[in-house]
């Protein structure tokens, strides 16, 4: 016996529901203007930028301005329609149908947020075309649906071309369908004020840990693959805040995580003694 389950408005809202405390995001540009008159006309939006320079938090600053459910997808190399759409299940003696993240959003008037969309296989992405343009629909084949986009639901995905270009990238048929946004890692002043609050750090450290970051940006050019993004700073300060000593913190929270390679290391502690001065264990 076959049966279908959907979940309703109730349902859905409180798996995701509009956050009620603000997710802290410093604007540094118009993208907060442009994110809400894409919500408004019902454009699909993509965030362009590196990893780590707050992609995220702005489509959750953005959901909660907007008031709206945010479900979020991180997308990986095994996901597939299915995954995104859903799939029948079997439950006691029959199969139920199960909607997928993006279902949800659909139905309820999501935000259907889809971070790192160039992971996802080929495949996965056509099924978001129909969502892109001015039919807003999503065919269930295997239930024989033909969704409607509830008011409200937006279609947001994210990548960082900087590192995704060399290895896989979006079709230009795909990529026109979003109104495009580019993030980068914040200038210094700015980057020392999201660093002290939300690494609860002094303003002091905080510049420390920016200026020590923009050093190891410049090792791009030597080889290194990622460079220290602001989620690492933050990663960083709330160590030393928690107690953790200046140059431990740094080690084990800002570079370890950049690269095993034993020369970029050695010119990593070069610049961290640059930066902090010579270790000498009380710090």
């Amino acid at each position: 016996m076959n049966a279908r389950v959907f979940p309703d408005q109730n349902e859905v809202e409180h798996a995701a529901p509009p956050l009620h405390d603000e997710p802290w995001y410093l604007p540094l540009g118009d993208e907060v203007s442009i994110f809400e008159e894409c919500h408004r006309h019902q454009l699909a939006v993509m965030l362009k930028g590196p990893t780590g320079c707050g992609k995220t938090r702005f489509v959750e600053h953005m959901a909660w301005r907007l008031q709206r459910p945010l479900i979020t997808v991180s997308c990986h190399d095994d996901l597939t329609a299915s995954d995104l759409t859903g799939r029948f299940l079997i439950q006691h003696d029959q199969t139920v149908w199960q909607d997928g993240p993006l279902t949800q959003a659909v139905r309820n008037g999501a935000i259907c947020y889809l971070d790192e969309v160039v992971e996802a296989r080929q495949d996965t992405i056509v099924v978001l075309h129909s969502l892109t343009d001015h039919r807003r629909t999503l065919a269930l084949d295997k239930t024989g649906e033909l969704l409607s986009a509830a008011p409200g639901f937006q279609l947001v995905i994210s990548y960082n071309p900087g590192y995704q270009r060399m290895l896989k990238d979006m079709k230009p048929s795909t990529r026109q369908r979003f109104v495009a946004l580019d993030f980068d890692f914040p200038p210094a002043e700015q980057e020392t004020d999201i660093v002290a609050r939300e690494g609860n750090v002094d303003l002091a450290n905080a510049r420390q840990l920016v200026e020590l970051a923009h050093k190891l940006r410049h090792l791009r050019d030597r080889g290194l693959a990622e460079i220290p993004s602001t989620r690492l700073l933050v990663a960083t300060a709330r160590l030393i805040a928690g107690g953790i000593p200046i140059w431990r913190a740094c080690q084990v929270a800002l570079i370890a995580p950049l690269s095993d390679d034993e020369a970029l290391l050695g010119a990593m502690h070069d610049l961290l003694q640059l930066t902090f001065g010579q270790h000498d264990g009380r710090r």
